[in-house]
């Protein structure tokens, strides 16, 4: 249980056969040493044997001395067996190095080609990752800018010939206009000139109304925002989602190039008698996006549209 764990080579076939061989021919050069070793020694054992121990002395082959075959019988394997060895190479030949050799090189290459498939695989999903993660990031940057953002509208009733008013007052009197209005108005900031603020009796319920006046001692009741340009205005009205201009007709010319959406009560008739007109609508800019269509009757003494303009 607790006894000494078996490490696992990490070596494979052909390097473990390399190393085996390679440790074969290490013991081969070895044994060839102590060949020559014991040749030499033998060979001196031969020659005094024979000259001074007279063992074999009368023993002659075609005229020469026995021992004289026999060191060069020993001589000859030496030879064998050295040519064997460092020439030949018959027990381990230099192509069969050469094989293995580009036998492991071959298998590294694919190791080393393997890892860097596999690198280039997680480094794509990283790419991927990081990609889909700034696009997510993007994308919520958007909305959340989308829903952040307020979308400026301008809210009017002109006639067809754009005339919005006269000595600071209406021309009409349309009740359903009027009821409009105050719907779409309601809860949310409304931006005017100080004339416009000056036509109503009081300020109008449930509403911040912000005027625009150079008049820098302009008295105002509590809860009406004073400010000196159209730009402060809409500063002020940054935290609501749709704040709208009403008017008058400088405020709107300021700022029709700066609105997102128009909110266009048509009435139907020409009022010549008008001092104060709204801009022309480029219908290159602008899209009608809705119409409803009202005609006269008992309460409206003038036919009316609705209608709904979205920048292009």
């Amino acid at each position: 249980m607790f006894g000494k764990k078996k490490q696992v080579t990490t070596i494979d076939k052909d390097q473990l056969e390399l190393i085996e061989n390679a440790q074969n021919r290490i013991k081969q050069k070895k044994r060839l040493y102590i060949h020559f070793v014991i040749f030499l020694i033998g060979a001196v054992f031969l020659i005094l044997a024979n000259t001074v121990l007279g063992i074999g002395k009368d023993f002659k082959i075609a005229g020469i001395d026995w021992f004289v075959y026999a060191i060069l019988v020993w001589l000859f394997l030496f030879i064998y067996h050295f040519t064997t060895v460092f020439i030949t190479h018959k027990f381990m030949s230099k192509e069969w190095e050469k094989q293995q050799l580009d036998k492991l090189v071959n298998q590294q290459q694919q190791r080393i080609d393997k890892l860097k498939e596999t690198f280039l695989k997680e480094e794509t999903k990283i790419a991927q990752s990081q990609a889909y993660n700034e696009a997510k990031s993007v994308e919520v940057e958007t909305a959340s800018e989308k829903k952040n953002s307020n979308e400026l509208t301008i809210i009017v009733a002109a006639g067809e010939n754009n005339a919005i008013g006269k000595d600071n007052d209406l021309i009409w009197h349309l009740s359903d206009d009027l009821k409009r209005f105050k719907k779409l108005t309601n809860g949310h900031h409304i931006i005017m000139g100080r004339k416009t603020f000056e036509s109503f009796p009081k300020p109008l319920p449930n509403r911040i109304h912000i005027v625009i006046t150079r008049q820098t001692d302009y008295k105002v009741p509590n809860g009406v925002i004073i400010v000196n340009n159209l730009k402060d205005a809409l500063d002020a009205a940054k935290n609501d989602r749709q704040p709208f201009i009403i008017g008058g007709g400088e405020i709107y010319k300021q700022s029709i190039s700066l609105v997102n959406k128009l909110e266009i009560t048509r009435v139907h008739s020409t009022f010549d008698n008008a001092d104060t007109f709204f801009p022309e609508i480029d219908k290159t800019i602008w899209k009608e996006v809705s119409r409803t269509t009202h005609d006269a009757d008992e309460k409206h003494a003038h036919a009316f549209s609705f209608i709904t303009y979205l920048r292009k």
